[in-house]
């Protein structure tokens, strides 16, 4: 089998957790982002406070801290993480949109991209819990990664979008 540049692949081509030992731990940071699309008059209730099941925007924030550090249980193959912070932040993004933007922070021998990925998804899931009986056309779409800073691979920064 040829060498794979994949680093969850072992020499047999079989998934593996990577091995992060030998690797000096260093502060690490990673920024996310990704949006709930959904009707105009969804958003003037979120903004609004006018969600029927309460606080909408908290439930959601609180939903990205849980998701960031529950992540090693719901990525197989991710290591766990001693976060040092996770903020997540959710406001409009235009008239038919929630954008939400998530933040880790650790000191640790891996980086914490996955945990503000989930940071995202968790606080747009919690969302669309929180709004679906209003607006069951809502939508989860583009989660990704803005930034990473850290570790051997260094800074890197998602061009324009």
């Amino acid at each position: 089998m040829p060498e794979s540049d994949l680093t969850h692949l072992d020499a047999d081509g079989r998934a593996h957790m990577v091995d992060v030992s030998e690797k000096p731990a260093t502060a690490r940071r990673a920024v996310a982002a990704g949006r709930v699309c959904m009707q105009p008059a969804t958003v003037e209730k979120i903004v609004a406070g006018h969600i029927e099941k309460g606080d909408a925007l908290a439930v959601a924030r609180i939903a990205g801290i849980q998701g960031a550090k529950r992540t090693a249980d719901l990525v197989p193959l991710c290591h766990p993480i001693r976060l040092d912070h996770v903020g997540v932040t959710i406001e409009p993004e235009g008239a038919d949109a929630m954008g939400i933007r998530a933040e880790a922070r650790a000191v640790d021998r891996t980086g914490v991209e996955m945990e503000a990925m989930a940071a995202v998804s968790a606080a747009a899931l919690a969302l669309y819990d929180m709004i679906k009986s209003v607006d069951r056309s809502a939508s989860i779409e583009a989660i990704r990664l803005l930034t990473k800073e850290g570790g051997k691979s260094g800074f890197w920064e998602r061009g324009e979008e």
